[in-house]
C-alpha cells in the first residue's frame, strides 16, 4: 500500500480532502525504475502522474538537434509528470532515474473522477499551476539575469540542501544542463569556488560548501 505520508507531503495532495487521498492512495501502484531508465520521453503520450517514494527523477527537455537541457531534479515526495492532466496533451518533457527509484503512479482517469465529484479541490490544482508558472518565471529570470558562476552556485545549494557535504546526483553533463551552460564553464566556476575556499572537492562528484554565505551571495544578482 502507498504511504500515506508520502502522499500528504506533496504539493498537490497535502491539499485535497483527506478522503480523496484515501480513495486515490488505494488506486496507486507502485513503479520500479533502475538507474538510467527512461520512464517517459518528451511527446510520448501522457495517462498518469508520478510522485517520487525513493530516488531520483531529472526531469529533462531536447531540442530540435538533439541536445538535452535538465531543467530539475526530483526527489522524495516530488511530484511530476501532472500536466497533461489538465489539457490531455503529450509530454512537455522527459523523466529518467538518475538512480535505482521508486515512484508512486497514479492514472489521470482516477484523478479526473475524483475531481468531478468534488469539483471545489480544482483551486488546489489551480495553486499548484501557479506554482510551477512562478518557478518557470524564476528559472527565465536567472537566465537573463545570473551569470554562470551565479547559476552554478545556486544550483550547488540546491542540491545541498541543508548539508554541508553532498555527493552530486548526476553527471557532471547533467549539470550544466541544470545551470543552463556548457560543462566546462560550469567546471570553471566550480574550480573558481574550490580556489576561494568557498567548496571544497572531497571525492568524485562530492563536495563540501566550505563558506555558504559567500556562495549565497554569488547566487543572486
Amino acid at each position: 500500500m502507498v504511504d500515506r505520508r508520502l502522499l500528504n507531503s506533496t504539493e498537490l495532495f497535502a491539499s485535497l480532502p483527506e478522503e480523496m487521498v484515501e480513495r486515490l492512495r488505494g488506486q496507486a501502484r507502485d513503479r520500479q525504475l533502475a538507474k538510467g531508465e527512461l520512464l517517459f520521453g518528451q511527446g510520448d503520450e501522457s495517462s498518469e502522474l508520478y510522485v517520487v517514494m525513493d530516488g531520483r527523477i531529472a526531469i529533462s527537455t531536447r531540442s530540435s538537434d538533439g541536445r538535452e537541457s535538465m531543467v530539475a531534479v526530483l526527489e522524495n515526495g516530488g511530484l511530476f509528470g501532472e500536466m497533461g492532466l489538465f489539457d490531455g496533451g503529450p509530454r512537455s518533457a522527459e523523466a529518467r532515474a538518475l538512480s535505482d527509484t521508486t515512484l508512486i503512479e497514479i492514472s489521470f482517469d482516477d484523478v479526473r473522477a475524483a475531481v468531478q465529484e468534488q469539483p471545489e479541490v480544482l483551486w488546489a490544482i489551480v495553486r499548484l499551476l501557479a506554482q510551477r508558472i512562478r518557478a518557470t518565471d524564476e528559472a527565465l529570470a536567472d537566465a537573463v539575469f545570473l551569470d554562470v558562476p551565479a547559476r552554478t552556485a545556486k544550483r550547488l545549494l540546491e542540491l545541498a540542501g541543508d548539508a554541508d557535504e553532498f555527493q552530486l546526483p548526476m553527471t557532471q553533463e547533467d549539470l550544466a544542463g541544470l545551470v543552463g551552460a556548457s560543462r566546462e564553464r560550469v567546471n570553471k566556476a566550480i574550480a573558481m569556488f574550490v580556489r576561494l575556499d568557498w567548496v571544497a572537492a572531497t571525492g568524485r562528484s562530492r563536495y563540501r560548501i566550505l563558506d555558504r554565505e559567500q556562495l549565497e551571495l554569488r547566487a543572486n544578482p
